[in-house]
């Protein structure tokens, strides 16, 4: 009896010291890797709204949860470098920003999950099986609205209802550009204005980009988006004005750096989206099982700061329809 006692109060003893050591061992805390072809300055509003995104389930950046930031910074062709390190890293999830670096990772990963927080046509560009079903490690959010870049030329031509020419900024390397520029083309004939496409694959071409159109008498600009632009927004945003040609974008983020309009998806809100699926995924979630998600808000920002330098006044039915004025 004596000895049976003995057995039980040793088994309990190392029951005890087992669960304590166990009970002590550090947490593990998810890392993320976020890959971006811009620049820090750039994701800034959208890099603050992933983490508001990710706050509302609990997680608080160096606390419990960490982040490897990656930025191409406009050089699109480090990417695959940039990516291949987040894998070296060993990240739990990679969080990219557009489609180029969802490439990039896609093209480093079978196995990590990948997490878009933008792309214009996942399916298209092979990255998911399907929208309701994903099938693979990539899942997250599409921009896929293909009217977007007609609308925005619509709200040029009724901006300036003489509009005849107009020069269209795009990297012809990005996905998604080519079914923009068909959207754009489209638009372009209904409303009867002649477009020049204009190839921006580096920074050094924006001001070749901008002396090809004033040499082609283009009364506006329509910027299709991607990193290398959004890099370089403002410059854009200021030859544009030292133009006196009226211009506009996809993301808020170029009528902050002084462009004049912008018409578009979202994008922050897509970015706090994207949160909620880091969330499910470090929860146990699988990329196949969860579903890509469209945008569901869009937003017309208007700097009339910059109207007044190019000597322009916003007819009163398109700015009663923004939803942001910058006076």
């Amino acid at each position: 009896m004596r000895k049976n006692v003995i057995r039980l109060t040793l088994c309990a003893m190392l029951f005890a010291l087992c669960w304590s050591a166990e009970a002590q061992q550090p947490k593990k805390v998810p890392r993320i890797g976020y890959l971006a072809g811009s620049t820090p300055d750039a994701q800034s509003a959208r890099i603050g709204a992933f983490r508001q995104g990710l706050r509302e389930p609990g997680y608080v950046e160096g606390k419990n949860i960490v982040f490897e930031y990656r930025y191409a910074e406009g050089k699109l062709d480090r990417l695959s470098e940039l990516g291949a390190e987040l894998v070296r890293l060993k990240v739990d999830v990679i969080v990219s920003a557009a489609g180029s670096a969802t490439r990039s990772a896609k093209e480093a990963t079978s196995t990590i999950p990948i997490v878009m927080a933008q792309d214009t046509d996942p399916v298209g560009n092979g990255f998911v099986a399907s929208l309701a079903r994903p099938g693979g490690n990539i899942t997250g959010l599409s921009t896929h609205y293909p009217e977007i870049a007609g609308k925005q030329l619509e709200l040029l031509k009724e901006t300036v209802p003489k509009l005849s020419r107009v020069a269209v900024l795009g990297t012809s390397t990005r996905p998604g550009n080519a079914q923009a520029l068909r959207e754009t083309e489209l638009a372009a004939g209904a409303l009867g204005v002649k477009l020049q496409y204009l190839d921006i694959l580096a920074p050094k071409d924006i001001e070749t980009a901008f002396r090809a159109a004033s040499k082609g008498r283009a009364d506006g600009v329509l910027a299709l988006g991607g990193p290398v632009l959004a890099s370089q927004r403002t410059q854009i945003a200021d030859l544009a004005v030292k133009n006196r040609v009226p211009a506009v974008y996809g993301q808020q983020e170029y009528v902050e750096a002084g462009g004049l309009m912008t018409y578009g998806v979202s994008l922050t809100d897509l970015f706090r989206r994207a949160a909620t699926y880091v969330d499910k995924i470090l929860k146990g979630a699988k990329p196949a099982d969860l579903p890509v998600e469209q945008p569901t808000k869009f937003e017309l920002i208007i700097n009339l700061k910059t109207a007044k330098q190019i000597g322009l006044t916003i007819p009163p039915n398109v700015l009663v329809r923004a939803d942001k004025v910058i006076r």
